[in-house]
């Protein structure tokens, strides 16, 4: 059943009127027809099964059964990734979401090969958005992990909460995550750009108490490199276990 996002209060019994955008996207791409069953969820957790009901330049929706489907990880589990580029970063965020990520924190990094001004930096975070949501329609996610604000590593190194456990991906690294015991708590996970951690950052990072682990004997591409370790985080300790 196709399911699409809906950024506004949804209940029991209400006619929503989908934005232009994902009724063109229902209309034409995947050719719905009025009576056909679709599912809109808006974040919160929860999500309605419902009907069109018209179509045309505008389709609605006439909400049915409210259901709250357990489909969140266990695991809390941030990725702080350093930007890379184009599709690099889309794919990042698409796969972390299908994967159970809870939050997502862009770094800018020593290494990036991306810099983005400040006008570029507000449509960069929208399309990223975005892909976020597209990824929990897909998936069945009815919660949207948070896409923060762009940082700077450094200065955002300082702010980590010293209850995560955090956990630093780095090829050179003698441990591997079954090496470490189970966390207790939230997780933070760090992962570079296309260049890696700078020396610097890397070792500010362990000064900050962060987990060096590593994926295995070769050197993984910035956008595998993460969706391995939470692929691993979760046949370990987590969905997969």
């Amino acid at each position: 059943m196709p399911r699409f996002y809906c950024d506004q209060p949804l209940a029991v019994g209400r006619l929503i009127e989908l934005p232009d955008a994902t009724a063109r996207h229902a209309v034409s791409a995947l050719r719905l027809r009025s009576g056909d069953l679709v599912t809109l969820f808006n974040g919160d957790g929860s999500e309605y099964a419902g009907s069109l009901e018209q179509l045309g330049k505008h389709a609605a929706v006439r909400l049915g059964e409210r259901a709250e489907p357990q489909r969140e990880s266990n695991l809390r589990i941030t990725l702080a990734q350093g930007i890379s580029s184009g599709e690099r970063m889309d794919l990042t965020l698409q796969k972390s979401v299908e994967l159970g990520v809870s939050a997502i924190q862009p770094l800018m990094m020593r290494r990036s090969v991306v810099r983005l001004s400040s006008e570029k930096t507000e449509k960069r975070l929208r399309h990223w958005r975005g892909v976020v949501i597209a990824a929990c329609e897909q998936c069945g996610r009815n919660q949207l992990p948070p896409v923060a604000e762009i940082q700077d590593f450094l200065p955002w190194l300082q702010q980590m909460p010293p209850s995560t456990q955090r956990y630093l991906l780095d090829p050179e690294a003698s441990l591997s995550l079954r090496d470490l015991p189970a966390p207790d708590g939230p997780i933070q996970l760090l992962a570079g750009p296309e260049g890696g951690f700078d020396p610097i950052e890397r070792n500010a990072a362990l000064a900050a108490g962060c987990i060096a682990i590593r994926l295995g004997p070769r050197i993984l591409r910035t956008e595998t490199a993460a969706l391995a370790a939470l692929a691993s985080m979760q046949a370990l300790w987590g969905d997969f276990n």
